[in-house]
């Protein structure tokens, strides 16, 4: 898969290159790309470089792939989430293009730094069991402070079900018998994300 091209401040004030200027122009100095589709004429899309055939235009799932990448980088162990939109971005896009339900936890310490991600259950398109001893568990095998819970709904359908809030509730409440707390529980549906905590269901 191609990578997405990053350029400099620097380097988009030089001139294009020879190269370059033979992928835009095609091999006999005619256009080989139509004005629509030419990487320097729009900022709407976004290209790869392809080592075969020159610059083209990145697929859905390369920008997507990258994106992960680019926040995975941002937001690592060690990382302090300290605005709730750091953990709605970061989750928001490793879930949000997934056809089935999935469960993470994110771990904090008692700074609210990140520990590390867990993937714990995954469902169906429809649901996923949720066990709470297992939260228990990996939230006190990282020695966590905190969590923050999270899953998707690939109907893209973002509004917490009576399942979501009874489990969200035994969680919460196993949690606290061992000093852990919840900080949020976020559903993820596409590009959009419901916050528990904002909804006054924490």
């Amino acid at each position: 898969m191609g990578r997405p091209v990053r350029r400099s401040p620097e380097s988009l004030r030089e001139p294009v290159t020879a190269p370059l200027r033979r992928v835009l122009r095609g091999p006999e100095g005619n256009p080989a790309l139509e004005p629509s589709e030419n990487p320097m004429s729009t900022t709407r899309q976004h290209y790869v470089l392809d080592q075969r055939n020159g610059f083209r235009v990145a697929s859905p799932e390369e920008l997507i792939q990258a994106a992960r990448e680019a926040l995975s980088y941002r937001i690592r162990r060690g990382t302090t989430l300290d605005t709730p939109r750091a953990a709605r971005d970061y989750l928001a896009l490793r879930l949000g293009s997934l056809e089935h339900e999935l469960f993470v936890m994110l771990l904090l310490d008692n700074r609210h730094r990140l520990i590390a991600c867990l993937d714990l259950f995954r469902g169906t398109i429809d649901g996923a069991s949720v066990h709470p001893r297992e939260v228990v568990k990996e939230a006190l095998r990282h020695n966590a402070a905190a969590v923050v819970l999270g899953h998707c709904h690939p109907s893209g359908v973002c509004e917490p079900s009576q399942a979501d809030e009874l489990i969200t509730n035994r969680l919460r409440e196993a949690l606290a018998l061992v000093d852990i707390r919840v900080l949020d529980h976020l559903i993820v549906a596409g590009g959009d994300v419901l916050s528990f905590a904002e909804r006054g269901l924490l």
